[in-house]
């Protein structure tokens, strides 16, 4: 599990790192939203190339002021469970459980940084448009030179009039349902309150300073 979710991460960096080659689409569209966070990005990782490597908390503050702004945290804390435990969940344990998942991606996200190489991407018009849609699938093919080239679907949801990220596949698998596969074995073996305390212990323990 923790190499294929490091391996969708490389290549969901890779898509941001990677898209400005897009020719610039109608102000509001869904890529038009990748395309700032790779503008972002390129910038922040050009003026800190020196540290990214031996300064993961400038990794983890890169990714967190950046992406997390745009992905929808609520709707992927809740989908990430089984409709019946975010059902049964307190206010307080989906508070809980919604920071601790939330540091779950910024690290993984980050950790997946150093690891860039400069891909290709192409992308695929969104299928009949975007316009009047509250949720899009946007496919791309991540093209390498050292190996085949990689299907990824990106999924987004839309908030009044503003895009958020909320899954991710690559060749069908989804980021979203692989976190619930590992946080479902987690809660077979206890409950919603020890799930939030083993979070708290593997972040604190991937923070960067051990």
């Amino acid at each position: 599990m923790k190499t294929f979710l490091k391996y969708i991460t490389v290549i969901w960096v890779s898509l941001f790192l990677s898209c400005y080659a897009l020719s610039a689409l109608a102000q509001g569209s869904p890529i038009d939203l990748l395309q700032s966070l790779t503008d972002q990005m390129i910038s922040g990782l050009k003026q800190n190339k020196a540290s990214l490597k031996s300064n993961p908390a400038l990794v983890y503050s890169l990714a967190n002021r950046i992406i997390v702004p745009h992905a929808d945290l609520e709707e992927m804390s809740m989908r990430v469970l089984s409709p019946t435990v975010w059902r049964q969940a307190t206010s307080q344990q989906r508070s809980r459980f919604k920071n601790e998942f939330t540091t779950l991606l910024i690290r993984t996200y980050a950790s997946a940084l150093a690891d860039y190489t400069n891909e290709t991407v192409k992308f695929y018009p969104v299928r009949g448009g975007y316009e009047g849609k509250t949720s899009v699938e946007v496919k791309s093919l991540i093209i390498r030179s050292d190996g085949p080239s990689i299907p990824v679907n990106y999924r987004l949801t839309s908030r009044g009039s503003v895009w958020k990220l909320y899954d991710m596949s690559v060749e069908g698998i989804s980021l979203l349902e692989s976190f619930r596969s590992q946080f479902a074995d987690k809660l077979s073996q206890g409950n919603m309150d020890k799930l939030i305390q083993d979070l708290v212990v593997h972040n604190n323990a991937n923070d960067g300073t051990h």
